[in-house]
């Protein structure tokens, strides 16, 4: 990602930021005034939100540095700790909201189901706002997807808590909230295990997705001067960052330098794999004798 996007992102994040806090506090006074769940839920929420926007700017502004000194490949995976950060906080919010909301189905106390309303309604239009914010930052970055992931599972969230509030409001049924509670705990956990699925994948060096290490293997050796590969390592170093490196054996005859030069323009157009380490060597011929000398011990 050039500077400018990056700078670009970064504002992104924090109009969204502010947006969000704004809207946590009025929703924490709403919830206290009305006794919802819904609406508590929704602001516990909206800190995991405002914790990852903030995380995802301290992350993204490290993840600009150059690389130097013993970081050779700077501080990009900040924003991957950052997002896995924001996955681990969601879950256990989520618990949370689990645990009020059936209690609070067992034993419902009452609910101003207009205060809840009108709340959520103003969620809905900051959040519909924070999102359309977020939509143009460049979500291939797992740390700005984190982000927005929280704001749009807290649009959702929003919505059924307003149609919550507009059932106890007609019915007088105070536990559709704790219900709408449960909903946003459902949005919660699934935005939760994404963030730690991914993050996980790359702290662990899986092989990124939608790249086959075996059909990488196989390209390579169908080079008609490849005898073999073997090594082969494929991972993420972060948000759109593949790496690769490979041990390749060449034909004795064959020229090494225009082999790793062929290897990696495929490798760059093939599977979009452009940081790529390849040692090329050629395979000793049957005739070549190998040997040892052996040295004697000073005395």
């Amino acid at each position: 990602m050039h500077a400018h996007d990056r700078s670009a992102d970064r504002r992104r994040l924090a109009i969204a930021l502010a947006l969000i806090v704004a809207l946590m506090g009025v929703e924490v006074a709403g919830g206290i005034l009305a006794h919802s769940v819904a609406l508590l839920a929704d602001a516990g929420h909206m800190l995991t939100d405002a914790a990852a926007l903030a995380a995802a700017l301290a992350a993204a502004a490290l993840a600009a540095r150059p690389a130097r000194g013993p970081w050779t490949f700077g501080l990009g995976r900040a924003e991957i700790l950052a997002a896995q950060g924001n996955g681990l906080v969601l879950l256990l919010v989520t618990l949370g909201i689990v645990y009020s909301s059936v209690r609070r189905l067992v034993s419902p106390p009452h609910v101003h189901g207009g205060i809840v309303l009108g709340v959520a309604l103003v969620g809905v239009a900051v959040n519909l706002a924070a999102t359309l914010v977020l939509s143009g930052a460049d979500r291939t970055s797992l740390n700005v997807r984190g982000a927005f992931l929280h704001v749009a599972t807290d649009l959702a969230a929003f919505v059924g808590t307003a149609i919550a509030g507009a059932l106890v409001l007609v019915t007088g049924w105070s536990r559709f909230d704790p219900i709408a509670g449960l909903l946003v705990a459902a949005l919660m956990l699934r935005s939760s295990w994404s963030l730690l699925r991914d993050s996980g994948r790359i702290f662990l060096e899986a092989a990124p997705a939608g790249i086959d290490p075996d059909a990488v293997a196989a390209t390579l050796a169908a080079d008609p001067d490849v005898v073999e590969v073997h090594d082969l390592h494929v991972w993420t170093v972060t948000s759109g960052f593949p790496a690769l490196a490979a041990h390749v054996l060449v034909s004795p005859d064959a020229d090494c330098h225009a082999a790793r030069r062929r290897l990696e323009q495929l490798l760059a157009e093939r599977f979009g794999l452009r940081h790529t380490t390849l040692q090329v060597d050629h395979v000793a011929r049957r005739s070549q004798v190998v040997s040892i000398e052996r040295r004697e011990p000073n005395r």
